[in-house]
Formats: C-alpha cells, sequence, structure tokens
C-alpha cells in the first residue's frame, strides 16, 4: 500500500522548525546573560526579538509557498532578511536616528 504526504504535514514540519529555530536564536542572549553581565536584555526585548524573527519566519515561508520561481523566492527572501537585519541594528544601536529605535 502507497502512503501519500499532504502539504499540510510538511507545512506543519516547516512551521515547527521556524519556531525552533526562532527559539533558538532567543535562547542564545538567555544563556549569555547567565555568564555576562554584558548582554542585558529585558522581558521586552525578548518579545521584540521574538516577534521580530517569527513574523520573518512566517514571510519567509509565505515566499516559500506562494512564488514558484527558485529566483523570486531567493532574492524575496535576501529582501525579508535585509529588511530584518536593518530594524534589529535600528533597534540595537539606532544607525539611522529614527524615534523608533528611542533615539
Amino acid at each position: 500500500m502507497k502512503t501519500t504526504t499532504t502539504l499540510s504535514t510538511t507545512t506543519k514540519q516547516r512551521l515547527i522548525v521556524t519556531f525552533g529555530i526562532v527559539a533558538f536564536i532567543l535562547a542564545i542572549p538567555l544563556v549569555a546573560m547567565q555568564f555576562t553581565n554584558q548582554v542585558d536584555w529585558k522581558l521586552f526585548d525578548f518579545i521584540i526579538m521574538g516577534t521580530l524573527l517569527s513574523i520573518t519566519g512566517l514571510a519567509i515561508e509565505l515566499v516559500t509557498r506562494k512564488v514558484k520561481s527558485a529566483n523570486g523566492r531567493i532574492v524575496i527572501t535576501l529582501v525579508i532578511l535585509l529588511v530584518l537585519f536593518l530594524i534589529w541594528a535600528e533597534l540595537a544601536v539606532g544607525i539611522f536616528g529614527t524615534p523608533f529605535a528611542g533615539s
């Protein structure tokens, strides 16, 4: 008997991996805070970064599902990652000097 894999199963697996990666990335500063005073994240920092990473992961998942062209997927994913890094840098050090970063 032959079994088939449905799209919902692979989608579920990809979402589990996505949120696992988000949890792993957030665990890095959490562990670092136990060993040094140089990493000083508050609960709000974890919430903001978790939200930012989750939205990024879900946006990439959406691109993976909807865009058929491999080149299109790569370009759009790189743009999403660039936006993530620019927002992250702005929140971290205020490279643009916007009120968004608290400047």
